[in-house]
């Protein structure tokens, strides 16, 4: 019986590695009150503090602000998001 505590075998990925990964690609970092940024991830940090690149601000889904760079403080972040690549964007 397993108890739970056990650590999976073969290619786990943490999310430290999916954090790894997702740098330089188009993400969308959603904020516990609601708005969304959509840009180029350009750097984070151990406390999720978030550097991007060519980034909207979404209120409501609708486009309110662009940025050329911005930084987002971690502790108003409540998920990073990004599209799965297809095969035809070459993945």
């Amino acid at each position: 019986m397993s108890t739970g505590g056990e650590k999976a075998t073969g290619n786990t990925k943490t999310p430290a590695d999916f954090l790894k990964s997702i740098r330089g690609r188009p993400v969308v970092v959603k904020l516990n009150s609601g708005v969304d940024y959509r840009g180029i991830l350009a750097c984070l940090d151990g406390y999720m503090n978030i550097a991007m690149e060519q980034t909207e601000e979404y209120v409501n889904g609708q486009l309110k602000n662009k940025y050329g760079d911005a930084f987002i403080r971690g502790n108003n972040v409540l998920y990073i998001s990004t599209t799965k690549r297809t095969l035809a964007d070459g993945a």
